[in-house]
């Protein structure tokens, strides 16, 4: 017998996940809304080629109406297949524009030989996108970071740079002019990877940085690998944390006012414990912040995962 049919059950099953997960990430954050166009940075890598598959599906069934244009920078590293992409984004029918500048030389010039270039890179590249974004006319910038990505930044923060700082889901731009999101912030990698192989996307690997050793994000990610193998579900318990944030039991004067605590004050999460005692629940809602900071304002969202009435049924299921 074939085993035809269940490798399409499980493909579908991981599409499903995939596609629940970023609706989820959309939702709690407000990432996209009615009218928005969407600027999908896509470098050729499974992480963004995934992130425009999803939103694609996404796009097909969701409430409201908004728009997706796939960007790529060619940054014109020796040997990059410059067809790959315009052929793929063509035969899908997405929307897109190929900004071609050449940061490769940049980057090589300025930095002696043996430094990590991926610092500099960001930087140019995050620029250009920038730029691109308002010629577009987008009102949103999705790159492809997924939760092993954002976790491993928070350990890179903690320990060469001395902040508790992760990559954020949603954030202003640093010009101030555009809001950049992270859709496939739950997601993670490994899911990622096996959709890659199910799909069969065109992957194009960066020959800047791909072969530099020891790069401290590398060495992180392959801790964060260890860990999700030796010890099941800390990974998960990790980026719960990210969600639940007590600035009462951490040491940041800013957030919390240590100096004005009276004996009696009450706090939401409690006083003087090393170690909650309960079951964390991954998915549990987080309270707000501790007392004396402002309560979020009440906003409608609407859900991307709903279905907007379509002639002949919904959309991607």
């Amino acid at each position: 017998m074939s085993n035809k049919p269940k490798h399409e059950h499980e493909a579908n099953k991981l599409h499903k996940c995939l596609r629940h997960a970023v609706g989820q990430a959309i939702n709690d954050f407000n990432m996209i809304e009615q009218g928005d166009k969407v600027m999908v940075c896509l470098s050729g890598g499974k992480d963004s080629y995934a992130l425009l598959d999803i939103l694609r599906h996404l796009q097909a069934s969701a409430p409201i109406d908004f728009e997706l244009v796939a960007v790529n920078l060619d940054q014109k590293q020796p040997g990059f297949p410059e067809h790959v992409l315009p052929e793929y984004l063509t035969s899908i029918g997405v929307p897109f524009k190929i900004v071609e500048e050449d940061t490769y030389s940049t980057v090589k010039r300025v930095l002696d030989e043996g430094k990590t270039t991926c610092s500099l890179c960001s930087r140019l590249r995050r620029g250009i996108l920038y730029r691109t974004a308002k010629e577009l006319g987008c009102t949103k910038i999705a790159l492809g970071h997924h939760r092993d990505d954002i976790l491993a930044t928070l350990f890179l923060n903690m320990f060469y740079g001395g902040k508790l700082k992760a990559m954020p889901p949603k954030l202003v731009s640093d010009n101030g002019e555009h809001i950049v999101i992270r859709p496939l912030a739950y997601v993670k990698e490994k899911d990622l990877i096996k959709y890659a192989e199910i799909k069969q996307f065109p992957i194009i690997p960066c020959n800047l940085c791909g072969s530099q050793p020891n790069l401290q994000r590398q060495v992180v990610s392959e801790m964060l690998k260890d860990w999700d193998k030796r010890f099941p579900g800390r990974i998960e318990s990790m980026f719960s944390a990210l969600q639940n944030v007590v600035p009462s039991h951490l040491a940041d004067t800013e957030l919390f006012d240590f100096a004005g605590l009276q004996r009696g004050q009450s706090l939401k999460h409690g006083g003087d414990l090393a170690f909650d005692s309960e079951t964390v629940s991954f998915n549990a809602p987080r309270d707000d912040e501790d007392e004396g900071l402002p309560e979020k304002p009440a906003r409608k969202v609407i859900n991307i995962l709903g279905s907007k009435p379509k002639a002949g049924g919904c959309g991607a299921g």
